[in-house]
């Protein structure tokens, strides 16, 4: 077996010439299973699946080695690989000999999104084999790759960099919308699993070996992408999936300072990060200042604040380090892992750990634009026309002054609704609260005062925004002056949300 998985390409060509012959991909899998049973296996319930998968044909062989973590026969082995050969199968590290049997030894997976099938390979979860993965561990997709995807702004462009690639998924999609892409990780394993993910998707993509920025030394890009380790510890590496080996939020605050220096002008970088939430501060002072210091605009969405308990639980989990099966000696490891983790958040005064987004954009401003968000309630995704769309009226708003957006006409989006809560008094209903929202806008939403709920209820696109605060001052007789002072900053922070577009004539 060689050092590292699937390192040789032609066997990888014939690996995915016998996975296309069985129909082992995500169109066929589901029809084959029934819906009843992808749900199940959708939930983690894998018993359907084995049920549905028992003809001994080659898909059902490929489902239960790859999707279901079973032991098949050898012969049912042998005929689903008849291209690729059970020993040259063995012989790089795709599936190993186990019992009477054989069973994988990584995990191949059909994945898609609304326009394409794709194969994605990593190493088998903690979920398909009991006890703590590996420390070369290459995570698959998963939720949390699954949001970058979801991310990440899809304009058409030349170069992009995915800092540490881990299993590609992040390559895997922008190859679609770029030229070139290097994609970069410190563990030569991921390395390996990426290449042979991008060759069997038809894909190259250059990659490299080394940390953070290294190995594009003096290389610049259209697109940075980064899901990297950003899991908060010690600084003690476990496992390289998850942990840098740098204390703290150390890393994340390196790629964040290191990325303008390759990025091309009005080039954007996103990064999945965690960092340190402090007793006693708040959030966008530390995160802020990273940011800052770029001298990019950015946008930085916090979508989670975990306790400190429950991200150790997670993350141990995640890895299998709490697996229930595991021996006495190694949940006494586990707890004195879970206890030397939890002191180190202690000793630091570490009230919460933030999870979230950050989005750079180098437009070259004079005066950067930074919006920091806490955005917390389920439905507020930040998808890549969402991000791209934010970047693009906050640049809007810069180059507009006070004098030009009055002069602006002003449309209310499509897609927004107002609601109002009110309370009984001696002469019927008043309304003591109001908040329009975009529906489907991450952080769209506005409280409104009666004014300007009466202000935006005339913005149809045909008035300039002046125009119409000059006709309901006359109307309820107010100083224009002190209308416009009053009005204009929600009607900004409502063009920054979509709920407000202007209108070009």
């Amino acid at each position: 077996m060689t050092s590292h998985p699937l390192t040789d390409l032609n066997i990888v060509d014939h690996i995915g010439a016998d996975l296309r012959a069985a129909g082992f991909d995500a169109d066929t899998v589901p029809g084959f299973l029934g819906d009843r049973a992808h749900r199940a296996l959708g939930r983690a319930d894998k018993i359907p699946a084995l049920r549905a998968s028992t003809d001994g044909s080659p898909l059902s062989t490929l489902i239960r080695l790859f999707l279901l973590g079973a032991t098949v026969p050898t012969a049912s082995a042998e005929a689903a690989f008849v291209t690729t050969g059970l020993a040259d199968a063995i012989g790089q590290g795709l599936v190993e000999p186990w019992g009477d049997g054989v069973r994988a030894a990584l995990d191949i997976r059909p994945y898609a999104d609304e326009d394409q099938s794709y194969l994605v390979v990593s190493d088998l979860d903690s979920d398909m084999r009991s006890g703590p993965v590996r420390h070369d561990h290459v995570l698959g997709i998963g939720a949390a790759s699954i949001s970058l995807v979801q991310a990440t702004v899809r304009e058409k462009v030349g170069t992009v960099l995915d800092l540490g690639t881990g299993c590609g998924v992040q390559a895997l999609h922008a190859a679609h919308h770029a030229d070139s892409i290097v994609a970069t990780d410190t563990n030569e394993r991921a390395l390996a699993l990426a290449g042979a993910t991008a060759r069997l998707n038809g894909q190259h993509w250059d990659l490299r070996a080394g940390s953070l920025f290294a190995p594009v030394a003096g290389q610049t890009f259209d697109l940075i992408i980064s899901n990297p380790p950003f899991v908060i510890s010690s600084g003690e590496q476990r496992f390289s999936y998850r942990d840098s080996g740098i204390a703290g939020d150390g890393l994340v605050e390196q790629i964040v300072r290191g990325t303008p220096a390759h990025l091309n002008p009005g080039g954007t970088a996103q990064l999945l990060a965690n960092w340190l939430v402090l007793e006693g501060t708040d959030w966008r002072e530390r995160v802020g200042s990273w940011v800052a210091a770029t001298g990019c605009d950015a946008w930085v969405v916090q979508r989670e604040l975990a306790d400190p308990a429950e991200y150790v639980a997670m993350w141990l989990k995640d890895s299998g380090e709490s697996d229930a099966d595991n021996g006495a000696a190694e949940i006494a490891e586990h707890e004195a892992i879970a206890d030397e983790w939890l002191a180190y958040f202690q000793d630091n005064n570490v009230a919460g750990i933030g999870m979230g987004l950050i989005t750079l954009r180098k437009s070259g401003a004079k005066k950067p634009d930074i919006v920091l968000d806490e955005l917390t309630l389920a439905g507020e995704v930040v998808t890549g026309e969402e991000a791209a769309a934010f970047l693009a009226r906050r640049n809007w708003l810069r180059d507009t002054d006070d004098e030009m957006l009055l002069c602006t006409k002003l449309s209310l989006s499509p897609a927004v609704f107002l609601e109002q809560r009110a309370l009984p008094g001696q002469e019927g209903w008043s309304t003591v609260f109001r908040v329009i929202r975009r529906a489907g806008g991450p952080g769209a939403s506005l409280q409104l005062d009666e004014w300007t709920q009466s202000l935006l209820a005339g913005c149809h696109g045909r008035v300039p925004l002046g125009m119409l605060i000059e006709l309901l001052a006359a109307a309820h007789g107010f100083e224009e002056q002190a209308l416009i002072d009053s009005v204009l900053p929600p009607i900004r922070e409502a063009i920054t949300r979509g709920i407000l577009h202007p209108v070009q004539d």
